[in-house]
């Protein structure tokens, strides 16, 4: 095997980009909560809570990758493990290791935070913040007899992982000790669900290789589940014009939404003729896309 298909290997388990899009979920979080881009310390600490988040996503996506092995071999077996390209050993150590990464990172920011006058008093949050993603990971990927085992769940799971997914943004602003502003509870929700419309979209997509787990769409049915997924997205709509009709957001500013919120309408026609695949990767489109303006109307 190549070395450049070695590393691309890796990019693919690891989902590079994906989890990158936490980083700069992290420094959006801290934009909002701040109205402008952090300096000096604070910039430090966001710097180093997007590192965390990177390696805490990177190694979450190696870790679903190395549970759902044996799924991977009926769904897509052209993945990093299940096609050998990668060993499971060597997934397994990589994503201890992206872990003790996400720690470190965030011991650090404590650290200068601690250095900040009444600094690590406002950043504590952060600490909650990383213990409660830890949580949900631990209940969604473990099977064990002490776990909520959420993935097998279904809609409980797609919960889990949309909070964790907004959470992000949350992260971010905790970082700039200011996790409340309503900007980011805003984008929050928005992000939430978003990823849950999506997550429900994908439990359709992967039906034939989920044995064993309790999804939604295995419950009520797919042609249910697309309707429901369709109504979150009339929800995500709705969640994105709140915060401009409350002037959380210049009004003004809306036009800069238009793109996501057009794309969101693409997504009906791809549910109505069942190509999921296609609708939860527009779903994902628009959620970029949707974030890009509000990062442009609070840079403005």
């Amino acid at each position: 095997m190549s070395k450049q298909s070695t590393v691309s290997s890796w990019f693919t388990l690891l989902r590079f980009g994906n989890s990158l899009t936490g980083l700069i979920g992290v420094i959006f979080g801290s934009l909002l909560a701040l109205g402008q881009i952090p300096k000096g310390d604070l910039a430090s600490i966001t710097i180093l809570h997007g590192l965390s988040v990177w390696a805490f996503m990177c190694s979450w996506n190696a870790l679903n990758d190395i549970l759902d092995i044996e799924i991977d071999k009926l769904n897509q077996p052209t993945r990093p493990l299940p096609s050998g390209r990668i060993s499971l050993n060597n997934a397994k150590m990589v994503t201890v290791a992206l872990m003790f990464i996400s720690l470190s990172c965030l011991v650090y920011a404590g650290y200068i935070s601690s250095t900040i006058q009444g600094g690590f008093e406002n950043w504590a949050p952060s600490i909650l913040i990383w213990i409660l993603a830890i949580f949900l990971l631990t209940n969604y990927e473990s099977s064990t007899n002490y776990s909520l085992k959420l993935k097998d769940r279904g809609l409980p799971g797609n919960v889990a992982i949309s909070i964790s997914i907004g959470m992000v943004i949350l992260f971010g602003a905790a970082g700039v000790f200011n996790p409340t502003q309503p900007r980011v509870i805003s984008l929050f929700f928005i992000g939430f669900s978003y990823n849950l419309a999506r997550e429900i979209v994908k439990d359709i997509e992967d039906m034939d290789g989920d044995e064993g787990r309790n999804t939604l769409a295995m419950r009520i049915g797919v042609e249910k589940t697309r309707v429901l997924a369709w109504a979150i997205l009339l929800l995500t709509m709705v969640a994105i014009l709140t915060p401009f009709a409350l002037e959380i957001f210049p009004p003004n500013h809306l036009l800069l939404l238009i793109p996501g919120l057009m794309t969101i309408f693409l997504v009906k026609r791809k549910l109505a003729y069942a190509e999921d695949r296609n609708a939860q990767k527009l779903i994902k489109r628009s959620l970029q896309l949707t974030l890009l303006g509000f990062i442009v109307s609070s840079l403005i």
